[in-house]
């Protein structure tokens, strides 16, 4: 790479690309130039760090290695471009303004949890003796203050906040940890927190500390604000306070996340592998699922035998916790149902003071808003479930040019995608974007990402079908728009991730996509590329009584099922749930099963899975998505291997075996815990069978798994492990959801793929 003649001064350009910005990059080259006796000087421009180095080659070559080796925890370098330099007339190493030199853009910096030596300073530092914003180089807000690029302090929300005499001395000290933090503030100097109770307002914060604690422990709820949004908080153990804050979020059965002291404390209520244990430590902080050791108060996970576990991730978390005996706290988004969460402290403030008993504030604006991500590890890797804090707006790199591609992901699970050169750049969680508010959320966040990151839309992807929400949105962007069937979209999200390259078998299972036929689709075996996709298998169409109904009323696909098999003699068999509904409604299904009224085709896994569930009476009247599945996973006896027969022909895989020995099954002990485990053998030995078919049909050993099924952490291990047991090459989501969360970046790399392969009709050749 340089001179051979390691006597002699030499000269390079280095361009750092990645996430060099925001996270104490500049100044830790700074220190090791100095170290190595290296001249020059070091930049950040809109699109990398620049840095100029001259000395004896052995220095440079050192100087480079370490470089890759050393640097800041919470950076990443994708690449280093190096090019020899002319030697300029310099005395040392210095840093050098920010400079915008294109429309091209570096890496945002994720959100990042407060580091150790900041909470040090919690207890040591002069000035920040229990201030609860605390930050420096390597940790603090980011992305949810950053307003513009370069980032400098005057593109951020702490543009109104005058730097203190002392703070400047720090932020222009490149041997300080603090040097260039745009969020540097202290208690001299900084935003400063607020308790606002019914009939007054607390400022001191050792007060706001005693109230707090006090109330906590006695039961109460406050609204908190935190780095992405606002949170609700209570004792986890207190479930009194747990059910009162279910009735202010209007949320009667979905778990809360908690977050727990430190984690000695989580571990006497959860199971933590080593891996877990990563997750849990590391900078972003996710809430992580994992399973239950001791039960918290009963309506916290309300028998899902899991935890939503978070540790501390700002100043004012680790404060509260140490004031008092606090051990565990339901920390929930700040929102009512299934809005956004809310950001502004007078909105906070309007709809949280007279519900909650107290809405605790500080004085820095939120500009980006951004809810706790979530994350479950399986077979020891990471699987993001929800991408939000602490991962947005870190992008992935691309095998392909996708340079003013808009993604605009699924309707349920709400995300969009931008490209730029050779990355897509991820936007953080929406909801639902039928919810109004949801919508408006992404519409703005779209606004944004443009400004942010300078993207100039010039072709849009959505998905097939006609009336979702955020096809519509692309449609009405004035650009020219490109379709991408729903599970290819899946598949292609994992083939972006994993720099896939070759056709694979896609397993794409969920609850709903629209298909090609115009049916519903979610149990697909594929054999695609990045390009097309051939759908090859996938379980047998059934009627879906009542259309969306079906989501909500689980039990209307299990009549469907048990009517294919019984007929009307369905009525006959002694089941709990046929009690439980009235017989006049069973008919009604009947009859429009019958006759063809409102029962759309579907094949969906999502509506097999729920008629298992309600046959099993495990959860006929959910109250939140995805929640009858969820039950009926945690029902699983992991030590039943047992299975169920299927039928496999001309692609199509049919049940109609298994559902007389599950209602046999049902008479047994441990009736539904072994038929759950049996269902979910079932299903992995579908997968497994049908793969090994097509192996041999096509020639392809590569399998990518993806869809919102493989949030199954017992289906995807085991799936995973048998497959390789079997010599399958196996690829699934890990850095972005296998749920409609990833949709976007399948939507956006299989279009940069087809647009890199397109030529046009006139310049073919014969």
């Amino acid at each position: 790479m340089f001179d051979p003649d390691h006597l002699t001064d030499v000269a390079y350009k280095l361009t750092i690309i990645g996430l060099v910005q925001g996270v104490g990059f500049r100044p830790f080259v700074y220190r090791l130039a100095n170290e190595l006796k290296i001249k020059g000087w070091v930049k950040n421009t809109n699109y990398a760090l620049i840095a100029h180095i001259q000395g004896p080659t052995d220095n440079i070559e050192s100087f480079v290695h370490q470089l890759r080796e050393q640097k800041p925890h919470a950076s990443r370098i994708d690449k280093i471009l190096s090019e020899k330099s002319d030697l300029q007339n310099l005395e040392n190493f210095t840093i050098v303004a920010s400079e915008i030199l294109s429309d091209e853009v570096t890496n945002i910096s994720p959100d990042i949890a407060v580091c150790d030596h900041c909470l040090e300073d919690l207890i040591h530092h002069p000035r920040r003796i229990n201030y609860p914003l605390v930050n420096c180089c390597h940790c603090g807000p980011r992305f949810s203050i950053i307003k513009g690029l370069p980032y400098d302090r005057e593109q951020t929300t702490m543009q109104s906040f005058k730097i203190c005499d002392n703070c400047k001395v720090e932020y222009n000290n490149p041997y300080d940890r603090r040097f260039h933090a745009q969020p540097i503030a202290c208690n001299d100097c900084g935003p400063v927190y607020q308790l606002h109770l019914k009939d007054e307002i607390i400022t001191n914060l050792q007060d706001i500390l005693n109230h707090l604690s006090l109330k906590i422990s006695k039961g109460r709820i406050f609204a908190f604000k935190g780095v992405g949004g606002f949170q609700l908080a209570c004792d986890a153990l207190n479930d009194e306070a747990v059910q009162r804050l279910r009735i202010i979020k209007q949320r009667d059965t979905k778990p809360f996340a908690v977050m727990f002291k430190n984690l000695e404390i989580l571990k006497k209520y959860a199971y933590v592998s080593s891996a877990e244990e990563i997750e849990l430590l590391s900078f972003r902080k996710p809430i992580l699922i994992l399973n239950e050791l001791k039960s918290l108060a009963p309506n916290v996970s309300l028998n899902l035998g899991t935890i939503g576990a978070m540790l501390p991730y700002i100043p004012f978390h680790y404060l509260l916790f140490n004031h008092q005996n606090l051990e565990v706290l339901v920390m929930t988004s700040g929102n009512i149902s299934d809005e956004p969460i809310i950001i502004d402290n007078r909105q906070a403030i309007n709809i949280f003071l007279d519900i909650t008993d107290g809405v605790l504030t500080y004085n820095r604006d939120i500009y980006n808003r951004l809810d706790d991500s979530v994350v479950s590890v399986v077979n020891d890797k990471p699987r993001l479930i929800r991408r939000s804090r602490g991962f947005v707006p870190s992008p992935i790199n691309l095998s392909c040019n996708s340079e003013g591609i808009f993604a605009s992901g699924a309707e349920l699970t709400g995300t969009f995608c931008i490209g730029k050169q050779n990355q897509a750049i991820m936007s953080q969680y929406f909801g639902d974007l039928q919810n109004y508010e949801n919508f408006m959320f992404y519409s703005e966040s779209y606004e944004r990402f443009k400004k942010l990151f300078r993207f100039e839309p010039k072709i849009a992807v959505t998905d097939m079908h006609p009336d979702y929400v955020p096809v519509k949105f692309a449609q009405q962007l004035g650009i020219p728009v490109e379709y991408v069937q729903h599970h290819h979209a899946h598949i292609g999200s994992v083939m972006a991730e994993h720099e896939i390259n070759e056709p694979v078998i896609g397993v794409a299972f969920d609850g709903t996509g629209f298909g090609t036929d115009g049916n519903i689709w979610g149990s697909e075996f594929l054999i695609c590329d990045a390009i097309n996709f051939k759908r090859v298998a996938h379980f047998e169409y059934m009627p879906l009584p009542g259309g969306d109904k079906a989501v909500l009323q689980p039990w209307r696909s299990a009549i469907a099922y048990l009517y294919k098999i019984y007929g009307k003699n369905l009525l006959n068999i002694d089941l709990q749930i046929l009690k439980k509904i009235d017989k006049k409604n069973i008919s009604i299904i009947i009859e429009a099963i019958e006759k063809g009224i409102n029962t759309p085709f579907s094949c969906s896994a999502g509506r097999l899975f729920d008629a298992v569930a309600t046959i099993c009476n495990i959860c006929t009247h959910p109250t939140f998505h995805a929640e009858t599945p969820m039950r009926l996973e945690a029902a699983i006896n992991k030590f039943c291997d047992g299975k169920y027969p299927f039928s496999y022909k001309n692609g199509i895989i049919s049940f109609d075996a298994m559902w007389p020995e599950i209602i046999s099954d049902l008479k047994g002990s441990n009736a539904v815990q072994n038929i759950s485990s049996k269902f979910h053998n079932t299903i992995i030995d579908v997968i497994v069978y049908v793969c090994k078919v097509l192996r041999k049909d096509f020639g392809l050993n590569t399998v990518v798994l993806s869809g919102g099924t493989f949030q199954n952490r017992y289906l995807l291990e085991k799936a995973e492990n048998i497959l390789s047991e079997n010599i399958f090459k196996v690829y699934s989501n890990q850095q972005f959801p296998s749920n409609d969360g990833g949709i976007a970046l399948g939507q956006l790399y299989i279009t940069a793929k087809k647009l890199e392969n397109y030529v046009p009709r006139d310049t073919r050749k014969n």
